[in-house]
């Protein structure tokens, strides 16, 4: 018994839940000092007022203030370095770090090797990195607000949370503006990005070389591309909102055995003063990737629905919806494509066919794009003869003549209405697995 007691007692205090400490700091503490001083799993609380200065967390411990303190580094270097394992961060300001993006001056950084990182309900601004957190394992970053500096290019700016070499990271409902990308992840595996806002960006969340990663239930907006998803594997990307997007909703490059499906995209349309030939709004752009699913996505109001180029074949397309997409799909390649599956297809707003037999798919097959298409896409100056009798002649051959017809996209089965998917969607908005921090505790 005696034995026992004693065992209690030392794994309480190797897990710190004993003698850990409280202590509140004031402004004309020297905090580093205090930081410097304080024992495993105690809080240091910040209270309100200003901290200038570059800190460093060396062991494990929580830094927070119960009234908003400002941490801000005089425009130099990292505000907070984390270098140990099992470090909380919260309720914090901080502001006015460095701007060296080679030196990657961050708000919030952390490029050891650590686990258990908690950053948690703060409110960064400053000109680099929001967050740099590389090497780092089961760590959250939850509830914060990071803004980045709009009188900078936006190639001058830091990203608001990047994840370097990450595993297993639960980022969830931040909220990132005025950076140059929002949620940026490399060389990351086994982590879920869920319910975050991001908008005035170049991209909303960015994707590298990355796998085995969800990204669930976020929203992007006012961003040139709301979805970059660039050389990675096995990604879910489930439930998200694009819209008011200038150039992409999402841009999928280089992506491979990956499910896209549930998203809603609505208002991708380049600006008036940015208009050149060629460059238009693409819902979903697909560029050399294969093997993937994109089904019961709605595309609406996009200058062209999706745009497949580059070898991306081999994809499932089902059960999506195109919406008053001036341009609903343009494939360039010379394999011919079903887009259907097991009898279901998709919803195009503009098809004409019927349903006679009352179930819910079209008669006869959609194929969105013609011999006359192709010649547009590689010389876009002929537009201007598109509504020509000479034009509207040759589109009439093709239907009577389909062995001129070139390969392409063909929907044999399309839907005569979009799918009602207000259910899966309400399940996507709820997690299915505990935060991955909380699941270590």
């Amino acid at each position: 018994m005696k034995h026992t007691s004693w065992l209690l007692i030392v794994t309480l205090i190797y897990h710190g839940f004993a003698f850990s400490a409280v202590t509140a700091v004031h402004p004309n503490d020297d905090l580093q000092a205090i930081l410097n001083r304080a024992e495993l799993g105690d809080t240091v609380v910040l209270k309100q007022g200003h901290y200038e200065g570059n800190f460093t967390v060396s062991k494990p411990l929580t830094l927070t203030s119960n009234e908003g303190a400002t941490i801000d580094a005089g425009g130099k270097g990292n505000a907070l370095t984390l270098t140990d394992s099992g470090i909380k961060i919260s309720n914090l300001n901080i502001v006015n770090w460095g701007g060296n993006l080679t030196d990657q001056n961050a708000g919030i950084y952390s490029d050891k090797a650590v686990k258990d990182l908690i950053i948690i309900n703060n409110k960064l601004k400053g000109d680099g990195f929001g967050m740099w957190i590389q090497r780092a394992q089961n760590i959250t970053v939850s509830s914060n607000i990071v803004v980045g500096n709009p009188s900078l290019r936006s190639a001058d700016r830091g990203n608001g949370i990047q994840l370097s070499t990450v595993k297993h990271a639960y980022v969830s409902n931040n909220t990132i503006s005025q950076t140059r990308d929002g949620l940026y992840v490399i060389s990351s595996q086994h982590s879920e990005l869920r319910n975050n806002t991001m908008h005035d960006l170049r991209y909303g969340i960015h994707y590298m070389y990355s796998h085995s990663n969800r990204v669930i239930g976020n929203l992007a907006y006012n961003t040139r591309a709301g979805y970059a998803l660039m050389s990675s594997k096995q990604l879910s990307v489930l439930g998200n909102t694009s819209r008011d997007n200038e150039d992409y909703g999402m841009l999928m490059n280089f992506i491979t055995h990956s499910t896209i499906s549930y998203n809603q995209i609505k208002n991708i349309w380049t600006k008036p003063e940015n208009k050149v030939i060629g460059r238009e709004g693409k819902g979903l752009f697909v560029y050399n990737s294969g093997y993937n699913e994109i089904s019961y996505n709605t595309i609406d109001t996009a200058e062209i629905g999706i745009h497949l180029t580059a070898g991306s074949e081999n994809v499932q397309v089902s059960g999506n919806s195109f919406i008053n997409n001036p341009v609903q799909v343009k494939y360039v390649s010379t394999q011919e494509q079903e887009w259907s599956i097991e009898g279901q297809g998709n919803y195009w707003s503009n098809y004409l066919g019927w349903d006679l037999d009352n179930n819910s798919r079209g008669d006869t097959p959609f194929e969105p794009n013609d011999g006359i298409d192709k010649v547009v896409w590689k010389y876009p100056e002929s537009k201007v003869l598109l509504d020509s009798p000479a034009i509207i002649l040759l589109r009439w051959i093709q239907k009577q003549f389909p062995v001129l017809k070139p390969s392409g996209v063909k929907d044999s089965f399309p839907l005569m209405s979009p799918l009602d998917i207000s259910t899966e969607l309400e399940q996507l908005s709820h997690p299915v697995s505990l935060p991955i921090q909380e699941s270590h505790l």
